[in-house]
C-alpha cells in the first residue's frame, strides 16, 4: 500500500479532547477502509504564520499512514466537513521517517534550550572574555615606541 503523511491544524478556539474524539474519528475510519496508522504526533498549539479563517493558532496533528487513496480521499472528505478543520495536507512518500519527525526534534531542542550548546564558549563573544590583542600589533607597537626615542 501507498505510504502518506498527513497533517491537519483545527482551530485554537477548539479543546484539546475535542481534537483528541476527531482524531479518534479519523483513525476509526482509515481502520475501517483498511489502512494503518502508524505513527501519531500532538504537535500542540503553535502560532500560524499568517491569519486563517481568522485565527493566528492551531493545533497541529500529525499521521504516518499506510492506506490506500480511497482512504486519503475519504479522511479528507470528512476534514472539509468539520468546522473545526482549519487546513489539511496528505503527501505521498517514498518510506516514512524512522523516530520522532523534524517537529518534535525541534521542539525537544527547544526544551533543552541550547543555543549553539554544541560550540566552545556557548557563542556569544562576552561569554568567551575580552578580546586579545594579536602579536603582530603589539610588535607594531613596541616599533613605534623605540622609533620615537
Amino acid at each position: 500500500m501507498p505510504l502518506y503523511e498527513h497533517v491537519f491544524l483545527a482551530r485554537q478556539d477548539a479543546s484539546a479532547q475535542q481534537v483528541e474524539e476527531f482524531t479518534t474519528q479519523i483513525t476509526g475510519v482509515i481502520e475501517q477502509l483498511g489502512g494503518r496508522i502508524t505513527k501519531t504526533e500532538n504537535w500542540g498549539v503553535r502560532s500560524l504564520t499568517y491569519r486563517m479563517n481568522k485565527n493566528r493558532k492551531a493545533h497541529f496533528m500529525f499521521f504516518n499512514l499506510d492506506a490506500p487513496a480511497a482512504v486519503v480521499a475519504e479522511i479528507e472528505r470528512q476534514e472539509r466537513l468539520n468546522e473545526d478543520i482549519i487546513r489539511y495536507m496528505t503527501v505521498r512518500v517514498e518510506e516514512h521517517e524512522e523516530g520522532p519527525s523534524a517537529m518534535m526534534r525541534k521542539a525537544d531542542r527547544e526544551e533543552r534550550g541550547g543555543f549553539r550548546g554544541d560550540r566552545e564558549g556557548g557563542g556569544f563573544r562576552g561569554e568567551r572574555g575580552p578580546r586579545r590583542p594579536r602579536e603582530d600589533a603589539a610588535a607594531d607597537s613596541s616599533d613605534d615606541a623605540t622609533s620615537e626615542e
